[in-house]
């Protein structure tokens, strides 16, 4: 019974309190993620999306060019 106790309180503290912190990182990246795709599919792209278009096609031709 001494055990017990402790396990639960790991299990409420370590492993749940974890599982919650996943789910919320989890959706707030897919909302992040439909809200992009919705984004690249408007006929007039939004002036953020095309900037960081910009500068990820310069972080990958400079990759590109170092190797």
């Amino acid at each position: 019974m001494s055990l017990a106790f402790p396990l639960i309180g790991f299990f409420l503290g370590f492993a749940f309190g974890v599982g919650c912190a996943l789910a919320v990182m989890y959706s707030i990246y897919m909302g992040g993620y439909r809200a992009a795709v919705a984004d690249s599919l408007l006929p007039e792209p939004p002036e953020r999306l095309e900037k960081a278009r910009a500068a990820a096609l310069k972080k990958r031709s400079a990759s590109v060019a170092k190797n």
